[in-house]
């Protein structure tokens, strides 16, 4: 399924940072949704309606904070070398957006650079919807509302969908400073904790926590955080639908990661539509928001 889009990975385990990338090296009709107070983006302005560009040619979810945007200059000079891009004239212009999120204190400082950017091309594919610690969720954490000596381990989620034709690939890595919870009973899975015990971040910030803080400081993780995002489809969507279909999808993060959208988050949700098949918006963005939310969950499934 969505054929049209290839995915790739590449992972520095060792530093704990990393990327991914997904490819339209047709062009996808793009959007773009961010919410919280610390994005760090590429290439944002031209999703809007009005601007000239109709379609995209990668989207890049990086880690490194804003260091991690090198790595879309090595997406571009990948697609550039194949002739893949916007035809301005004598050259073609490889149209890549992305974002950033902050995982410089997960082990050693390190982001992934324009060579990982390049890597991350060479290893995609159609089809490739694995997940876990790998590419843009390699260093990803959550629950960081007491500093990242007490939060879980994330990374990146993958979930697919289909609805009788249309297709749905939801793509997140989790950097949270909320916790994430299971959206059917609203339980903590993984997020700030001591011990083995989870906190409750929205507990702790509005007093009813269980636990005595007193000497905790939970002020210390301001602006390091941040989930970033892609939805793919194959449904037939306009510029204009593309970024309702981003803002709807933030629903997803609403329903998984609490508090969310935070002074210190930049959550971000990319769309790329292919546009092969007819669909109402209302049903594509449900399903969409499902994929999502699945998609969140499994970027923390494993905690190693």
């Amino acid at each position: 399924m969505l054929d049209n889009f290839k995915i790739g990975h590449c992972t520095d385990k060792e530093r704990g940072t990393g990327c991914t990338v997904i490819i339209a090296e047709d062009g996808a009709v793009g959007g773009v949704s961010i919410r919280g107070g610390a994005p760090g983006t590429r290439e944002t302005d031209l999703l809007a309606p009005q601007n000239t560009v109709d379609k995209i040619n990668a989207v890049v979810l990086c880690g490194g904070s804003a260091f991690g945007l090198d790595a879309c200059s090595g997406v571009m000079e990948y697609l550039h070398d194949r002739e893949v891009g916007y035809n301005a004239g004598k050259y073609r212009v490889p149209i890549v957006c992305g974002c950033v999120l902050y995982d410089l204190e997960y082990k050693d400082f390190a982001y992934p650079d324009r060579e990982m950017g390049r890597q991350a091309c060479a290893d995609a594919t159609a089809g490739n919807f694995i997940y876990g610690h790998i590419g843009a969720g390699t260093g990803a954490t959550v629950g960081k509302v007491m500093g990242i000596e007490h939060c879980s381990k994330s990374g990146l989620g993958v979930s697919v969908a289909t609805f009788r034709e249309v297709e749905v690939c939801a793509i997140v890595a989790v950097n949270a400073f909320g916790d994430v919870v299971d959206g059917t009973d609203g339980m903590v899975v993984a997020g700030a904790k001591i011990g083995d015990d989870f906190i409750n971040t929205v507990d702790l910030l509005t007093g009813g926590a269980s636990y005595d803080f007193t000497d905790i400081d939970c002020g210390g993780y301001d602006g390091k955080n941040t989930t970033i995002g892609c939805v793919l489809t194959n449904a037939k969507l306009t510029k204009a639908e593309s970024n309702k279909l981003a803002d709807m999808v933030h629903d997803a993060y609403a329903m998984t990661i609490r508090p969310v959208h935070t002074p210190y988050d930049g959550d971000t949700v990319f769309v790329m539509s292919s546009g092969e098949i007819e669909c109402n918006l209302v049903s594509l963005g449900a399903l969409a928001v499902e994929t999502m939310r699945r998609a969140v969950l499994k970027a923390v499934e494993d905690d190693d």
